[in-house]
């Protein structure tokens, strides 16, 4: 059903119940901006919506002939829908954020959206302080330098190599992730899509020549590279804690021959892995990392150390 299509099924009972005379059908098509035989149609459907039951008595009850349109049951569709303010207030929460990403081109039209909503909703909105998804203000720059279409000379550092390189790059979008926002790009040095983190560029220059970024079919998605920076724990699970298998992506499951299964996965960071291993009990045992096992012993030891005597 289109989105046109279904607001007009919204407005129509409102619509006929407000005029308990009944509306000729020619009038009430014209009124919604569509033909008699769609109008029909929109009838027709109506007939089969109504209160949760769908028994006769429950269902919409329409009257309608070649001349005439009447609403004999209106299942309590007599008034249009309004947003209830919960509703109104998370779209308006999801607006400000989009509005704040970085790489989003029409701002006037999401300032647009949210008077929209505000006259919709019937009321003012919650004061509630929507945190910045990005606090570089350099996010804009690289907006604009992907806007612009051209290829970019830039002096990028490496955390992870402790280096500073410089590379030319096709850039292709935006992207926010964890606080930080990101140019992902074409590095022609590396002949590969990367991902640069825009506070650690350095330097950056526009270049006199289009961008021509190697677009790839069945490209992860754009903060997919982040699960790499994940840190990588080994367990070796008991049965009783199968549902890990089930419950958690992971990126390897090898079963052993006493039914134990030792499984690779990624995790936030190692302190929720602590917590997480602690909480399968004795049916798990850390195989790596040796920091993490001896996070989780030092935790047991210092637990077991409360139930001992005074």
């Amino acid at each position: 059903m289109t989105q046109n299509r279904l607001a007009r099924l919204l407005n129509l009972v409102p619509y006929l119940v407000a005029r308990p005379e009944g509306v000729p059908m020619a009038e009430l098509a014209a009124d919604f901006g569509v033909d008699a035989d769609q109008i029909q149609s929109d009838l027709t459907m109506l007939w089969m919506c109504g209160l949760p039951g769908y028994g006769p008595g429950d269902l919409i009850d329409l009257a309608f002939d070649a001349d005439e349109v009447r609403v004999l049951f209106a299942a309590g569709m007599d008034r249009p829908v309004r947003l209830a303010a919960h509703e109104a207030l998370a779209l308006s929460v999801a607006l400000r954020v989009l509005a704040d990403t970085p790489g989003v081109g029409d701002r006037a039209a999401i300032a647009s959206a949210l008077d929209k909503l505000a006259a919709a909703a019937g009321e003012a909105p919650a004061d509630v302080t929507v945190r910045d998804t990005v606090t570089d203000p350099r996010a804009e720059r690289y907006a604009a330098l992907v806007a612009s279409g051209h290829a970019a000379r830039i002096t990028y550092y490496s955390a992870s190599r402790d280096t500073t390189s410089e590379r030319v790059v096709d850039p292709i979008e935006v992207v926010a992730a964890d606080g930080h926002a990101y140019l992902r790009a074409w590095c022609r040095t590396a002949g590969e899509i990367r991902q640069f983190r825009i506070d650690r560029i350095d330097a950056c220059s526009e270049l006199d020549e289009p961008s021509e970024p190697l677009r790839l079919t069945n490209q992860p998605a754009p903060t997919a590279f982040l699960a790499s920076e994940l840190p990588r724990i080994q367990l070796r699970l008991g049965p009783g804690a199968k549902n890990v298998i089930d419950s958690y992506p992971c990126d390897e499951v090898l079963g052993e021959s006493d039914g134990r299964r030792r499984v690779t996965m990624r995790v936030r960071d190692l302190d929720w892995a602590r917590r997480f291993v602690l909480g399968l009990g004795g049916e798990a045992e850390v195989l790596a990392p040796e920091e993490l096992r001896d996070a989780v012993r030092q935790t047991a030891r210092a637990a077991l150390a409360r139930y001992q005597p005074a």
